[in-house]
């Protein structure tokens, strides 16, 4: 009976991926970020905006660190922008697993991806027919500009010279020099690419190349090429906001540079603390899955007569 449950409930939540995968994350780990920069939130169901708390008093200006840098330190959550973590483009009408939402592409202005023909078909192609390969399912890390609005939020750390990244899910991390130094060898791929920093002003600045390509841009069938260059710009509002973009670019890929935006909203829940995440790369259990997300079951399991 017990086996039945578990499988039972992956199947019944394959329509989002990663969903799935995480059901058996405690509602603990599922706390929310504050709704606006200066509003805190209170433990909740979903992450996702649910259960925000009444406003508090409004932030702070943002502080620095000995060095004259702003301080970025804390946990931060990027809620669910538009659900960009579901698809990262506009997508105005629900479709399976999908609901309506305009995703987190404010360049170009209708947030669209600008994809050369052939990428956007295969795109199409991998929602509808390939959805067993999103690299979520595997316990792959989510790569970037993905890995930064995924469920659950982060800690960022910084010390003289560097920026740490830290996330719940799938146990990623970011080790982000900020010293402006030149990139690994081309030939190196790496889940969540080389990323090197630079300050200009209080925006810091951060250049990803060197991505592999087993990564998405979500987990709508977004794919990326390992040609993918993300310059990225994180630059302070006040103590509990910071506004985050990115500027995509691949040539093989796009017909021009595209751009996402959104804030980062640090996390005021008392005793807040990333959680655990049970998830083992090159995860087999797609299996369950059925035919109509890509997977391989013809059928969706049903309980035993009299269950």
């Amino acid at each position: 009976m017990k086996k039945w449950l578990i499988s039972s409930a992956i199947a019944a939540l394959t329509t989002v991926a990663f969903v799935g995968l995480t059901a058996a994350q405690e509602p603990a780990a599922q706390q929310d970020p504050p709704k606006e920069g200066g509003k805190g939130g209170k433990g909740g169901k979903g992450g996702f905006g649910k259960g925000v708390a009444k406003a508090k008093a409004p932030a702070g200006p943002f502080t620095r660190l000995p060095d004259g840098h702003p301080d970025f330190q804390g946990y931060w959550n990027a809620a669910n922008n538009g659900g960009a973590v579901f698809e990262i483009q506009n997508h105005p009408v629900a479709k399976r697993g999908v609901g309506v939402g305009k995703g987190a592409v404010v360049d170009p202005p209708d947030g669209f991806i600008p994809y050369q023909p052939w990428a956007k078909e295969k795109a199409a192609n991998m929602f509808e027919a390939h959805m067993d390969q999103e690299p979520e399912l595997h316990c792959f890390e989510s790569g970037v500009p993905h890995q930064n609005f995924v469920q659950f939020g982060f800690q960022m750390l910084q010390t003289p010279g560097y920026l740490l990244m830290t996330w719940e899910f799938m146990h990623s991390y970011r080790i982000i020099p900020t010293d402006g130094r030149p990139h690994i060898a081309e030939g190196i791929r790496l889940f969540q690419g080389d990323s090197v920093g630079h300050w200009e002003g209080d925006t810091l600045v951060i250049d990803t190349t060197n991505s592999n390509d087993k990564t998405w841009m979500d987990t709508s069938g977004n794919f990326k090429s390992q040609n993918v260059h993300v310059v990225e710009r994180l630059s302070p509002v006040d103590a509990n906001t910071i506004n985050y973009e990115a500027t995509i670019d691949d040539a093989t890929m796009y017909t021009r540079p595209w751009k996402i935006a959104y804030q980062f909203r640090k996390v005021l829940t008392p005793n807040y603390e990333q959680m655990e995440f049970g998830c083992i790369e090159g995860n087999q259990d797609v299996g369950h899955y059925t035919e109509d997300v890509g997977g391989k079951n013809k059928v969706v399991i049903k309980p035993p007569a009299g269950k």
